[in-house]
């Protein structure tokens, strides 16, 4: 039998019946809403052959963990996505693009992570297993779709996976603040994964000198940092930019 788990909210409900349904066992939603939004989940629902089911809020709380649910939660048959970066590497056709991540533990901010990496184009998203969160229905949610279709792969040990991909003639350059060159005075057209570190922190001592070459996100207000989804988008879309 397929491994089942629970995700929750309109976007990341509507985005697995969009792409796959039959995954789809039933979905929850809560009996006073009587809304379009509602409506049109309900309708798209029975287009895909999903059985809806009307519970009460309360159930449905209990059953997101007290999470903001919007009103619909989905059992759903876990999505089968390459667990190891041998599988990544070996199926795709074109230069490697990764997203390593040190110390992101808010689900928040890998949902969004996950949601900008599938937009840019990433082959997947590395982290290690410890100082990170793993994959959740909070992720899911943020990810809008996301988990589903960009690998999230946890690693037992992150400075040895960089130096394996270093050996597979990957190029690792870590965003940091703190940097000389700018990302857009970088060469970003080659096999290469983006290193990020959690806002505030940024990256551990031995995953800094690990990397191959540091840039930094030119700032021209007076914030000086950005949220980690933030900077990874603007540092994978001028990897995506300079590719063509």
């Amino acid at each position: 039998m397929s491994d089942l788990h629970l995700i929750h909210g309109f976007h990341a409900v509507t985005s697995r019946l969009r792409s796959r349904a039959e995954a789809v066992r039933e979905i929850y939603i809560d009996a006073a809403r009587q809304d379009r939004r509602c409506r049109d989940l309900m309708a798209l629902a029975e287009a895909k052959g999903v059985r809806v089911i009307a519970v009460d809020a309360k159930r449905l709380d209990g059953m997101s963990g007290q999470e903001r649910h919007q009103g619909v939660v989905a059992r759903v048959e876990a999505v089968k996505l390459p667990t190891h970066i041998d599988d990544v590497l070996e199926d795709i056709s074109e230069a490697p693009l990764l997203l390593i991540l040190d110390g992101v533990t808010d689900p928040h901010n890998l949902g969004a992570c996950l949601r900008v990496a599938d937009g840019m184009g990433a082959h997947a998203v590395i982290a290690p297993k410890d100082h990170a969160v793993g994959l959740n229905a909070t992720v899911a949610k943020v990810a809008s779709g996301a988990a589903d279709s960009v690998p999230y792969i946890m690693v037992t040990n992150l400075a040895r996976t960089m130096r394996e991909l270093q050996d597979r003639g990957v190029w690792l350059i870590g965003a940091d603040e703190r940097a000389e060159k700018d990302l857009y005075a970088i060469k970003l057209d080659g096999p290469m994964a983006w290193v990020l570190g959690a806002e505030g922190e940024g990256m551990r001592r031995l995953t800094r000198e690990t990397c191959d070459e540091l840039a930094r996100i030119p700032m021209r207000g007076s914030v000086e940092s950005l949220n980690v989804s933030v900077s990874a988008g603007i540092c994978l879309a001028e990897s995506r930019r300079q590719r063509g």
